[in-house]
């Protein structure tokens, strides 16, 4: 196998960890939004969890494009 098409299936076996960032990112706001529409008087209290839950789906988005371009370029 030549070494270029080995780093362009490796980028893009990495960036599959941005599917399962994108799914996560879904549940967590639709959990969100049941959480609301079950008890608005809610939607305080659970605003910052809300935040936390998304940066942390988002970042696990973010080190996959990392890795993904780490395996393109770096090597």
């Amino acid at each position: 196998m030549d070494v270029e098409a080995a780093k362009l299936i490796g980028a893009g076996l990495a960036a599959i960890g941005v599917i399962g960032a994108g799914i996560g990112v879904g549940n967590v706001w639709a959990s969100y939004y049941s959480a609301i529409a079950r008890n608005p008087s809610a939607k305080g209290d659970i605003g910052a969890s809300i935040w936390i839950g998304f940066a942390v789906t988002e970042a696990i988005a973010l080190y996959a494009l990392i890795v993904a371009l780490i395996v393109l370029f770096a090597f």
